[in-house]
């Protein structure tokens, strides 16, 4: 459930963009399927706001950004 609702909010992040579709079913990085920097941005804000986890703006941080399994991941871990 929560790697749905991650592809739901990189879409919304993206202003629809990058589908929820293609943020579940493609092996892509986000950004190569469209997430800007804004959007990953928008993302963190969005993560943090509904999961009440901090996303760390770090390159390793932003790099999770970009992997919607190790977004999911990290963030049920929190």
């Amino acid at each position: 459930m929560i790697k749905e609702r991650l592809a739901e909010l990189v879409a919304e992040a993206s202003d629809h963009a990058v589908t929820a579709e293609e943020a579940l079913k493609s092996g892509l990085p986000l950004t190569a399927l469209g997430l800007t920097s804004i959007g990953q941005m928008r993302l963190v804000d969005a993560i943090e706001g509904e999961f009440g986890v901090e996303v760390d703006l770090t390159e390793q941080g932003l790099e999770l950004l970009d992997d919607l399994d190790r977004l999911a991941a990290f963030v049920s871990a929190r």
